[in-house]
C-alpha cells in the first residue's frame, strides 16, 4: 500500500487553503476530489462576499476566523491580484423594529474586533444609495466582493508550486483509522488503497459521511447531517446600488440580500430551503416571495425582473428551528484518534475564514 504524509479530502475553498499551508509548511500533501475540478459544490455557490464579522456570537470559531480571515484575504488578494472589492455593505432597517435590532447588530459586531459599523440615518442612506427605502442602516465599510473562482485557482498554485498534488474524479469510498493516521480505499477510474500520517477531512457537504466511512472513528463525534439550500436569483441590467444591501437577519439565514459581483451584476437571495439530499435546481415558484422581501428596502423592483440564478447548499451540523451552529475543527483531543482532522460545518463565512481555518489546521497537524 502506497503511503503519503498527508492527504486532505476536499477542494473547496478551505481544503485548497489547507492543501496550500500544509504545504508551505514542508508536508508531503496530496489533495483527493471526488469531482472534476475544484470547488463544485458550497465554494462556488454562494455570494462571493467578504463577511466582515458581524452576527455570529462572541468568542465563537465562526466570529474569530471571520475576522481574522477577513484581515488576511484582503491581504492576500492585494499580493496576489486576485480581483476584489472593498464595496462595503448597508444593513437596512425598514421599520421601526427592525431599527431597534440594528444597536444589538452593532454590539455584537464590536464585541467580535468589528469596531467600524456606523448608524446611518434615512436621509444620509439614501444619499449613499438613492433607489433604497429604510428608516435606518448600519454601514459596513469592512464587507466587501471577490472572485472565487480566480481566489480557488491561486490557492491552488500556490499548493502546487509548493508540491502538493491534486487527483480529481478520486471519491473516498471509506477506510480505517490506525494508530497514526489512516488507510483508504479511493474510488474512480483507477482505483487505489493510500495510508496517511495526516487525514484533513474538509469534504464540506460530505464530512460527516466521510467521517462515518471511516473504521475506528467514534460515532459519538460524529454530527449529524442537515442541509439548507439557498437560492438565488438574478436581475437583468447593471444593479442599482453601488453597495451589498442586507436586511436585519431572519432564522437560519441572513435575509433575501442583495449582492453585486465584479461586473456590477446584482442577485438576491439567499434563502432558506430545508432539503434532505443535495439537489441544485431553483424552482422558479420561489421567486415569488422574492419579491416581498426585496421590495421592502428596494420599492422600485419591476415586476417579472427576477429570473432564477443558482443555488447552494449550508453544511448544517443543527437542523430548522435549532440554534445556530458553530464551525468545528476536531482533532485528536477530542475524538482520541492520532492524525485525523475533522472540519464540519464549514458553511457561510468560510470563503472570508478560509485562510484563518487553514492556519488553525496546520498549527492542530503541528
Amino acid at each position: 500500500m502506497e503511503e503519503v504524509d498527508c492527504i486532505v479530502v476536499g477542494a473547496g475553498v478551505v481544503g485548497l487553503a489547507v492543501a496550500r499551508d500544509l504545504a508551505l509548511a514542508g508536508r508531503e500533501v496530496l489533495v483527493l476530489e471526488a469531482a472534476e475540478g475544484i470547488g463544485t459544490e458550497t465554494s462556488s455557490r454562494n455570494s462571493e462576499v467578504i463577511h466582515a464579522g458581524i452576527y455570529y456570537p462572541k468568542d465563537s470559531l465562526m466570529a474569530r476566523a471571520c475576522v481574522e480571515g477577513k484581515q488576511r484575504l484582503y491581504a492576500y488578494c492585494a499580493e496576489r491580484g486576485v480581483p476584489h472589492a472593498n464595496c462595503g455593505k448597508l444593513i437596512v432597517a425598514t421599520d421601526a423594529e427592525e431599527r431597534g435590532k440594528l444597536a444589538s447588530i452593532q454590539a455584537r459586531a464590536a464585541a467580535n474586533g468589528v469596531p467600524d459599523l456606523r448608524l446611518v440615518e434615512a436621509a444620509e442612506a439614501l444619499d449613499m444609495e438613492p433607489a433604497l427605502n429604510c428608516t435606518a442602516a448600519l454601514l459596513s465599510p469592512s464587507t466587501g466582493i471577490i472572485d472565487s473562482h480566480a481566489y480557488m485557482l491561486s490557492l491552488q498554485g500556490d499548493a502546487e508550486n509548493a508540491g502538493a498534488t491534486f487527483v480529481f474524479h478520486s471519491p473516498v469510498l471509506g477506510g480505517r483509522l490506525i494508530d497514526e493516521g489512516a488507510e483508504l480505499e479511493i474510488g474512480g477510474a483507477e482505483p487505489m488503497s493510500l495510508r496517511c500520517r495526516l487525514l484533513v477531512n474538509a469534504a464540506g457537504l460530505h464530512a460527516q459521511r466521510l467521517a462515518g466511512q471511516l473504521q475506528g472513528m467514534p460515532a459519538a463525534h460524529v454530527p449529524p447531517t442537515f442541509f439548507a439550500k439557498g437560492n438565488y436569483f438574478t436581475l437583468a441590467g447593471r444593479s442599482p446600488f453601488s453597495r451589498l444591501i442586507y436586511p436585519v437577519p431572519v432564522p437560519g439565514g441572513l435575509g433575501t440580500h442583495l449582492t453585486i459581483d465584479l461586473g456590477g451584476q446584482c442577485r438576491f437571495g439567499p434563502d432558506v430551503e430545508w432539503i434532505d439530499s443535495v439537489a441544485y435546481e431553483v424552482d422558479p415558484r420561489r421567486g415569488d416571495g422574492f419579491y416581498a422581501a426585496i421590495r421592502r428596502y428596494w420599492p422600485g423592483l419591476p415586476e417579472g425582473a427576477l429570473q432564477p440564478g443558482y443555488s447552494g447548499i449550508r453544511p448544517k451540523t443543527v437542523g430548522p428551528g435549532q440554534p445556530g451552529q458553530d464551525f468545528v475543527i476536531q482533532g485528536p483531543a477530542v475524538h482520541g484518534r492520532a492524525g485525523l482532522i475533522n472540519l464540519f460545518g464549514i458553511e457561510s463565512p468560510g470563503l472570508t475564514a478560509s485562510l484563518a481555518l487553514a492556519g488553525m489546521v496546520r498549527d492542530l497537524a503541528a
